[in-house]
């Protein structure tokens, strides 16, 4: 195995994807190449980064409870209430409270409904996050094990490094960005893809005050640099800040 051939299996590594002979033949490398151990640690972070989603799904079976319930539930007659008009002695006391207690069930069945309703709305979005988790976690292992990664990476102003694991088949991406410099609130790390003289792109703005992150982006390997810039919270049109990394995807 090649030299050039053992730097290619850093993803592979990364994901726990290489066979025995591969392992020991990487780990040997890895002894003595700083920049593969760099790596390395760059790609599992990321995967973890990825993987560390927990959401708490409300149970299917949360309508038939709430409506079980319901029927269980034995509504209290009103107390009485000292009222001598002829229209209220002239309804039975039985009558009263028997459409006293209707009312009481009628608003608790109605309740009921607005809470299953509530929840099966945050079941839906749960499910939809918890989907588009799953999707970009698959999208990431997807490059990270592509036959032809090139991971390149660059250190920031202020400490820290950007990391690009690109797949030029896949044409896309897996940046890792992390920043030892102390974010303001009203602050954002950009991203800004540049191809030859032209302007730059923004594919991404990070949240305002966030140091760290990771991201999937389309359309990276096609590009000559990769960039972040500070900007104020939100992003710019084009950066409008010192560069803060910059890597060279060609």
């Amino acid at each position: 195995m090649t030299s050039p051939d053992v730097h290619s299996l850093v993803g592979a590594y990364a994901l726990d994807a290489v066979d025995d002979l591969e392992r020991a033949a990487f780990e040997r490398h890895l002894a003595g190449c700083e920049t593969c151990r760099a790596e390395v640690a760059e790609l599992r972070e990321t995967s973890a980064r990825l993987a560390d989603s927990t959401w708490s799904v409300p149970p299917p079976r949360l309508r038939a409870e709430v409506m079980a319930e319901i029927g269980r539930t034995r509504q209290a007659p009103p107390p009485a209430e000292p009222d001598a008009s002829p229209d209220r002695r002239s309804t039975p006391a039985w009558q009263r409270y028997s459409i006293a207690a209707a009312a009481a069930v009628v608003l608790a069945a109605g309740t009921g409904a607005s809470v299953y309703a509530i929840q099966e709305q945050k079941l839906r979005d749960s499910s939809a996050v918890v989907a588009a988790a799953q999707l970009r976690e698959a999208r990431t292992q997807a490059i990270l094990s592509a036959g032809d990664l090139v991971v390149r990476t660059a250190p920031m102003i202020g400490g820290g490094r950007v990391t690009v694991a690109s797949s030029a088949t896949l044409r896309a991406s897996v940046v890792t960005i992390r920043s030892d410099r102390t974010l303001a609130a009203n602050q954002a790390l950009q991203m800004w893809t540049i191809r030859g003289t032209g302007s730059p792109v923004s594919p991404a703005v990070m949240a305002p005050g966030e140091e760290s992150g990771v991201a999937v982006l389309d359309g990276v390997p096609g590009n000559d640099v990769f960039a972040v810039s500070l900007e104020p919270a939100g992003g710019s049109p084009t950066p409008s800040s010192t560069i803060m990394a910059k890597v060279q995807l060609t």
